[in-house]
């Protein structure tokens, strides 16, 4: 899965003490993390993706924060390459851990 997010307050260049520090969480967690201009991303097994995005959240905010977006998306492996618990979620709509509806 890939994760895209940007943490505010955004200062153009000088990023602060909370985007620094939620960058530092993510690698702490073992991703690694393409730090961009305007948002950063990094990418993670399905099963680690809710570890990852908690490290943000709690670095960013605990860091002075005001805002954090998060953009959650299935990269383009293909489904023969996705974790068997993530595939069969897909099917049903649904998010490992989360409530979805079957398909009809």
């Amino acid at each position: 899965m890939e994760l895209e997010f940007t943490i505010e307050p955004f200062v153009e260049g000088q990023p602060g003490p909370h985007v620094r520090a939620a960058v530092a969480a993510a690698e702490a967690v073992g991703v690694d993390v393409d730090f961009g201009p305007f948002g950063s991303t990094c990418q993670a097994p399905a099963a680690a993706m809710p570890d990852v995005v908690a490290a943000i959240v709690a670095a960013a905010f605990g860091n002075g924060a005001t805002h954090v977006s998060l953009h959650v998306s299935l990269d383009d492996a293909p489904r023969e390459g996705r974790e068997p618990e993530l595939e069969s979620s897909i099917d049903r709509d649904e998010v490992p851990g989360g409530s979805g509806t079957a398909r009809s």
